[in-house]
């Protein structure tokens, strides 16, 4: 078994008096895509921002590769190699594919005032990088809003995994997609993990989790209920962590199985 890339050593955020996540462990090794499941209010999103330099732990460590690293910034993490595809894809739906794709870090040609945007370069660049992820464009000009919910998504996955990434942490990419356009992107997750790069899917849907996932991470209330492996676990028993299984039983029992 690999080396784990990113590991969250007993990871505790506090707001004030408020404990986000109390003690979660969390690691991801290359090429596997491991899952983090929960219901709304389980911390999922207040982790990701501490796995991805937004938030700094306030207790626990974090290690990059067996050494022990401390992000001050979202760069810090970017600079690690962690890299993160937020709900609102962070894209200018007017500007172009290409645009999009190299926002802040355009290649460029020429010297000193001749300097200047190499768009042939970008636009190639921007063609190669999404056929590689399944997505033929019409034109690499063409605006990204004029693009479906899934494309925009892969064109996020692309430039991430261009830009170096080696962790791709995706915040829940399939939650607002169609039946077709999740099925996409689901397959860009399963094309990324396959060229080494290790996958940190957010969702709370077990169906998703469970045709991409290698491990599956149930977090309830800041704290971990488990790890599993494929195979180690039934798409029912996940869905029923997610849901407080347990407190269901209890809630059940104390109505006089009502429920």
């Amino acid at each position: 078994m690999t080396s784990p890339i990113i590991e969250m050593r007993d990871i505790e955020k506090h707001f004030g008096n408020i404990v986000a996540l109390a003690g979660v462990s969390f690691d991801v090794r290359p090429g596997e895509c491991h899952c983090l499941l929960g219901d709304n209010g389980a911390g999922k999103s207040t982790f990701i921002k501490t796995m991805s330099g937004v938030h700094k732990p306030t207790r626990g460590e974090i290690a990059i590769d067996g050494q022990r690293a401390s992000f001050a910034s979202p760069r810090d993490a970017m600079n690690a190699g962690i890299a993160t595809v937020y709900q609102d894809l962070a894209m200018i739906p007017l500007m172009s594919v290409t645009r999009n794709f190299f926002m802040g870090r355009e290649p460029t040609k020429g010297r000193w005032i001749f300097r200047r945007f190499d768009i042939e370069r970008a636009n190639q660049v921007t063609l190669e990088q999404m056929r590689a992820m399944g997505i033929n464009l019409r034109e690499p000009d063409q605006a990204v809003g004029t693009l479906s919910g899934g494309e925009r998504q892969t064109v996020a996955i692309a430039r991430a995994v261009y830009f170096g990434a080696r962790v791709l942490i995706l915040d829940e990419p399939t939650s607002a997609l169609g039946v077709r356009q999740t099925a996409n992107v689901l397959s860009t997750i399963d094309k990324v993990r396959r060229n080494g790069i290790g996958v940190v899917f957010i969702t709370h849907n077990v169906r998703h989790a469970m045709a991409v996932g290698d491990r599956f991470t149930v977090l309830n209330r800041g704290r971990t209920l488990g790890t599993a492996k494929r195979g180690e676990i039934k798409a029912d028993e996940l869905q029923d962590l997610m849901a407080g299984g347990q407190e269901m039983v209890e809630l059940e029992g104390s109505l006089g199985g009502t429920v």
